[in-house]
């Protein structure tokens, strides 16, 4: 299967937030449509390992703010490369408004959707929420962010500041900072694997070595310890010379 042609439909951006007691939280979707008129219905997909999707499964609550494309790289890595289990995304913030069903929504994003679950299937990865719409507001006449734009335009941002040796996940931009990319990686912002991460820095020049299983080519100085495609050991490498 050819993963990268997922890359090819077309996404929104998002921010969903929830409350549950006293704690507040966030994370970033892209996934959030209208699927019924009437009465107006949204669905959503978030991903299970996400706090943000616990607290809804608990609560029922959701506030859905549509990012604009000036939203700021900042933006992403304070609600997509953290997680609410280690850390207050909130703390220290009051200039964050609610809503009047009491959640946190951007204030200068496209619009912003005040919802209640109707219902829920565990998709395996994430949970595909439907909810009634209890209000909704208009709150700026800039476009909408896309993830086609986010990938041309706003994931660049953590390059431009490449460290001496890292990996760049090639779906959303997150850099990891370090020789060696541990072959059970998961990128924090997409959940994408190891597979879809690229050497960057000065040394990706050095030496490459090739998968002599599945093809999978390496870049450092010395081969990984194993294969992130098909998890062979480091003695299946040999230099490649392409």
């Amino acid at each position: 299967m050819d993963k990268t042609a997922f890359y090819k439909l077309s996404y929104g951006l998002y921010l969903l937030t929830a409350k549950e007691g006293d704690k507040e939280n966030g994370c970033i979707i892209n996934t959030a449509i209208q699927c019924a008129s009437d009465p107006k219905q949204l669905s959503i997909c978030a991903i299970n390992k996400n706090y943000t999707c616990d607290m809804i499964r608990r609560t029922g609550k959701f506030n859905v703010s549509a990012l604009t494309e000036a939203a700021p790289a900042a933006l992403f890595q304070r609600f997509g490369m953290q997680s609410g289990r280690d850390v207050d995304k909130f703390a220290g913030d009051t200039e964050t408004p609610c809503t009047a069903n009491g959640l946190r929504y951007l204030a200068d994003a496209a619009a912003v959707f005040s919802c209640t679950v109707t219902s829920a299937m565990d998709l395996g990865s994430h949970t595909l929420f439907v909810a009634s719409v209890d209000d909704a507001l208009s709150l700026s006449g800039a476009a909408p962010m896309t993830y086609a734009y986010y990938q041309e335009n706003v994931k660049s941002a953590p390059a431009k500041q490449a460290p001496a040796a890292g990996w760049r996940c090639k779906v959303c931009g997150y850099v990891y900072e370090g020789e060696t990319l541990p072959a059970d990686f998961e990128c924090p912002l997409c959940h994408h694997g190891a597979e879809d991460f690229e050497r960057i820095g000065p040394a990706a020049a050095a030496e490459k070595w090739v998968c002599t299983v599945c093809g999978y080519i390496h870049e450092g100085p010395e081969p990984p310890e194993q294969c992130p495609i098909c998890h062979v050991p480091a003695e299946k490498f040999e230099k490649y010379a392409g």
